[in-house]
């Protein structure tokens, strides 16, 4: 496990500085002047809207949303610029989407265990699916050289893949862009030209587990970012447990990233 950038113990203001629509997707970059300049690739933020969050006359709160950063630089006057990808598929994260420039993004981070990025030269391969891509873009980053498998349901999500520049492989559920299929195929082609490679890899549970297989059936070794339903993302309301070898962990404080090795595969079948 990597060492982890810890968070100032309160929540605070971020300023929005852009939301940009891309493809399926928001990307909201914001200025986070009282946090650390080095969060850890794999960690998250819990985020909120600010005086527009809920709670007033005839209108409902919303809980803070988890969301890994895709991207993090030290900010000019301190801290962090961050920017988050988000879907926008319910009240809470169409509230995030509808941000201008200038307002308030509340946030709480970096929080959770981060990947640990590979040795210097040593092989690697990046997967992302989803929302996933965006801790595997902030990875992307640190191991540029590493080949990047990318997954989406649809041609509008992949537009994603252009924050990377050029990707090694794209699939597309629907084959509406890159090849049809699922991202095991070409990762499977990246291990059989580099089987020494470590997997660094985060996306929907369905994805996970795929991934999972695979590299305990070739013997790599895999990172894998979980994603799950978040109350507090400090560990105090156990609401994101899941099993591993070593019995139940929280993935906000012992994840969100876990040697693949150490989970059950319970951990990522998905609940319905």
């Amino acid at each position: 496990m990597s060492a982890r950038t810890l968070c100032p113990p309160e929540r605070r203001v971020a300023e929005v500085r852009d939301v940009r629509r891309l493809g399926a997707y928001d990307l909201i970059s914001a200025r986070d002047l009282a946090g650390p300049p080095d969060p850890q690739a794999g960690q998250f933020y819990m985020l909120a809207t600010g005086d527009r969050w809920g709670g007033g006359s005839g209108d409902r709160p919303y809980l803070p949303r988890a969301f890994s950063f895709a991207r993090a630089r030290p900010g000019a006057g301190g801290g962090a610029d961050l920017q988050f990808l988000l879907e926008a598929i319910g009240p809470g994260t169409r509230r995030l989407a509808e941000l201008k420039t200038g307002e308030a993004l509340m946030l709480l981070g970096p929080l959770g265990a981060g990947f640990e990025p590979p040795a210097r030269n040593a092989p690697a391969v990046l997967v992302g699916g989803g929302i996933g891509t965006a801790p595997i873009l902030a990875l992307h980053e640190e191991c540029p050289a590493a080949p990047v498998v990318l997954g989406f349901r649809s041609a509008a999500h992949a537009e994603a893949a252009a924050l990377f520049g050029e990707v090694s492989a794209l699939t597309t559920d629907d084959g509406s862009a890159g090849r049809p299929g699922l991202v095991t195929d070409p990762l499977g082609e990246a291990l059989d030209a580099e089987p020494a490679a470590t997997v660094y890899a985060c996306g929907p549970p369905a994805m996970l587990e795929a991934v999972r297989a695979l590299c305990e059936e070739r013997s790599v070794p895999a990172q894998l970012a979980l994603e799950a339903g978040m109350a507090c993302g400090y560990g105090a309301c156990f609401g994101c447990v899941v099993p591993t070898k070593q019995g139940f962990q929280r993935v906000c404080v012992d994840g969100p990233v876990f040697p693949a090795a150490t989970l059950e595969p319970s951990a990522l079948t998905p609940v319905h």
